[in-house]
């Protein structure tokens, strides 16, 4: 069983910066997907970025040119950096893990860690 263990969230002023961190333990695949959403009271949960095991990364537009997504194979763990945070970031983020086992889908959650950007 995939387990993910998240960390780095917090509080932040407009224009901060904060590092989200993701480790996967268990039956990670080689192949798969890793990634962050968000999800803010009130709204759907929505993708912030993703970044498969070839190091493709996919953001979201509000990501786009503020969030980088990165990731370390051996380690099984992803990183975001997120700049110039605004009010609008204030979300729980989770990590995703999205992987094919005998061409079924599965995919993992964190629990979650709370952004706040606030002055």
């Amino acid at each position: 069983q995939v387990q993910l263990v998240e960390s780095g969230g917090g509080w932040v002023q407009p224009g901060g910066s904060l590092r989200l961190s993701c480790a996967a333990t268990g039956g990670v695949l080689s192949v798969n997907t890793m990634g962050w959403y968000r999800q803010a009271p009130g709204k759907q949960r929505e993708l912030v970025a993703d970044i498969s095991d070839g190091g493709i990364a996919n953001y979201g537009d509000f990501a786009k040119g503020r969030f980088t997504i990165s990731r370390d194979n051996a380690k099984n763990t992803i990183f975001l950096q997120m700049n110039n945070l605004e009010a609008e970031d204030t979300a729980v983020y989770f990590c995703n893990v999205f992987q094919r086992k005998f061409g079924l889908p599965f995919n993992y959650w964190g629990q979650g860690t709370q952004v706040t950007v606030s002055s």
